[in-house]
């Protein structure tokens, strides 16, 4: 199953909805498809669609998928990665009107350089990523909070210095 979701922000992503359900359509995506639509004008034919998911639908749809493809936006991604889900990152533009700038590029490309996602900047592209996403062996998401955990552990048992009000005193 594949999961689209495009956000709660304010403005449509009717861009990434057409091209989805065009695929669906000429029978490019195969697999049944659920979208959040979020804010969307153009609605869907081709594919089953809602327009907002409560959080715990939503996790369960994100549990649930094989692929998801999302906008740019950071929680989704993370949450996804963290899953260890095959993730499309189509970021929203401004040049489009569906964001007032184009934010939602920069940490899809770090993490498509990471080999964590696969980010489409042009919804052309989305029929080809879907053909290599299936097969493609994506690095595993590595949070840095355990390092930082075991660095304050480790500070914390060599003795840290106890603060007292004015000054240290170890």
């Amino acid at each position: 199953m594949i999961f689209v979701t495009v956000g709660t922000q304010k403005f449509p992503f009717d861009r990434l909805l057409k091209k989805v359900d065009r695929l669906v359509k000429e029978r490019v995506i195969t697999e049944e498809v659920f979208i959040q639509a979020g804010t969307a004008d153009y609605i869907p034919a081709c594919c089953h669609y809602q327009a907002f998911y409560d959080r715990k639908q939503f996790g369960e749809m994100i549990e649930a998928c094989d692929i998801l493809i999302t906008h740019g936006g950071a929680g989704t991604i993370i949450d996804a990665v963290k899953r260890r889900k095959k993730t499309i990152v189509v970021p929203r533009l401004a040049k489009y009107g569906e964001h007032v700038d184009d934010h939602q590029l920069e940490l899809p490309l770090k993490l498509h350089e990471m080999n964590l996602v696969y980010t489409c900047r042009d919804e052309d592209v989305l029929p080809y990523a879907l053909s290599v996403i299936g097969n493609h062996a994506f690095d595993t998401y590595r949070s840095n909070m355990e390092t930082f955990i075991a660095s304050v552990d480790e500070f914390l048992k060599a003795g840290a210095p106890t603060m007292i009000p004015g000054r240290f005193r170890t």
